[in-house]
């Protein structure tokens, strides 16, 4: 298997991306390539992988920032470190990428090189969201601020598909994400999708709010974009702020301390439980290739672990298996 990862990707590039690759490479004994500036990643790879694991670099000079104006012909041009790698997962000379760089950048480069899964309007960014007594895929996460019914029904099939192949579900639970449980509640978006859902082959188990979601009542939950994009990020933000509270009331007497220490094992799985760094990343599904996104701020550790969920999608035949069901839906 070969993995491509992009180099330039995290918040700190290159250092994290060097060592995840070398990292990977050891513990898999598949093919890293990482994608950026030949010129800045030479050294700082071979000073790093001392035992020569199947690391190697391709050169891409160029940068591209989101808030340049760039046509889609000159974007195809560019030999970015998304754009290069993507252009080695079309070729086929990669089976899986993985980035933890801006998702715009993803998504405009993969439009542009990879193309849509056919039949597919719109991609969508699919999330292993930590819920009670496991995972659930919530989709879409970001990719799409705007979306139709369609759109949504789309997502839950390709999340439906997720959910069975990376989580072992079979006839995974499908929710939508609303104000109420009852039909008929949400917004014009919800109202439209509702009957789509309900219609679909889809096990599709009505309206979820967010306790639901949380309860792990549903295997996969739909909404769109805008309002995924909101609900991760505020998820993150609480689940900090739980854990930044916890551990200074433990710490405030001698008597709590003392618990707190007895009961360090336990804190550590729920912390582990909820760190993005144990899922890495999130695929980009309905593009014609296996993009992964990881966060921007994602360490070696994190990228280890998206490069791992590359892995397992790519060994589920995960895009086969999209364009399977899109064709028979």
């Amino acid at each position: 298997m070969r993995i491509v990862l992009d180099a330039m990707g995290s918040d700190n590039y290159p250092n994290p991306e060097i060592l995840a690759a070398v990292e990977a490479a050891k513990l898999w004994g598949d093919e890293i390539i990482l994608t950026g500036p030949k010129d800045q990643l030479q050294d700082k790879l071979d000073k790093v992988n001392v035992d020569n694991a199947p690391v190697r670099i391709i050169n891409a000079p160029d940068i591209f920032q989101m808030t340049d104006k760039i046509s889609a012909g000159k974007l195809r041009r560019m030999q970015t470190s998304m754009g290069i790698a993507m252009d080695l997962l079309k070729s086929g000379e990669a089976d899986a990428f993985v980035t933890a760089g801006n998702t715009g950048g993803a998504m405009a480069n993969g439009l542009v090189r990879l193309g849509r899964i056919k039949g597919i309007k719109r991609p969508a960014l699919s999330l292993m969201l930590p819920v009670k007594d496991g995972y659930c895929v919530f989709t879409d996460m970001g990719a799409n601020t705007e979306c139709k019914p369609e759109n949504l029904l789309q997502f839950a099939i390709m999340g439906s598909l997720y959910a069975e192949k990376a989580l072992g579900k079979k006839n995974p639970r499908v929710g939508l994400l609303s104000n109420g449980e009852e039909e008929g509640k949400g917004n014009d978006l919800v109202k439209a999708t509702y009957p789509l859902l309900k219609e679909s082959n889809l096990n599709f188990i009505g309206n979820v709010e967010g306790k639901e979601m949380f309860g792990g009542e549903a295997d996969v939950v739909v909404t769109d974009g805008f309002t995924g994009n909101v609900v991760v990020k505020s998820s993150e933000a609480v689940a900090k702020l739980i854990i930044d509270i916890l551990k200074e009331e433990l710490m405030a007497t001698t008597v709590r301390k003392i618990g707190a220490l007895m009961a360090r094992s336990a804190f550590d799985d729920v912390k582990k439980k909820m760190d993005p760094k144990e899922v890495g990343a999130a695929p980009l599904l309905g593009l014609n290739g296996l993009v992964m996104i990881g966060h921007g701020r994602s360490d070696a550790k994190a990228l280890v672990s998206a490069i791992k969920v590359a892995r397992q999608a790519v060994e589920s035949n995960l895009i086969q298996e999209i364009k399977s069901s899109i064709e028979n839906k």
